[in-house]
């Protein structure tokens, strides 16, 4: 039997745990490390939308709704791709340490996306992708803000 494990990175940041949940749900702050959000409130059921690329250059137009909130804790929403079947699921959760913030992002439900020619839905593609916007963007961005 396959079991299908989600997608997991943790990252600890040098700031306290109010700047790094402001810099997840704050849409002008969003937008120098993330992605530019033409509207996000940390409510759930509050639906966001972007278009993303892929590894190829493809644009991707994604859907999300948010799913739970607990402030300065977890943030969780549903991330899909219009014209594509398959959700999966984003949580963020962070966990105060001090004048350090240590955050964990779960990616879930990566099977539910379809199998592409060019493998655009790939785990090993939103592990390059979350590495790089948690690893290094929201670590520079925090360390500069």
């Amino acid at each position: 039997m396959t079991t299908h494990q989600p997608f997991v990175i943790e990252r600890t940041f040098n700031a306290p745990v109010e700047k790094v949940w402001k810099a997840l749900t704050d849409k002008n702050e969003m937008k120098q490390w993330y992605f530019d959000l033409k509207e996000f409130k940390p409510e759930v059921g509050f639906v966001f939308e972007f278009t993303g690329q892929t590894k190829t250059g493809e644009k991707k137009y994604h859907v999300c709704e948010i799913t739970e909130v607990i402030k300065n804790k977890k943030l969780k929403h549903t991330w899909t791709y219009v014209g594509h079947e398959g959700v999966s699921f984003v949580t963020f959760e962070l966990f105060d340490e001090g004048n350090k913030t240590r955050l964990k992002l779960t990616h879930e439900g990566l099977e539910t996306l379809p199998v592409t020619p060019n493998n655009d839905f790939a785990k090993e593609n939103f592990a390059a992708g979350w590495t790089d916007i948690i690893g290094r963007s929201l670590k520079e961005y925090l360390d500069k803000n």
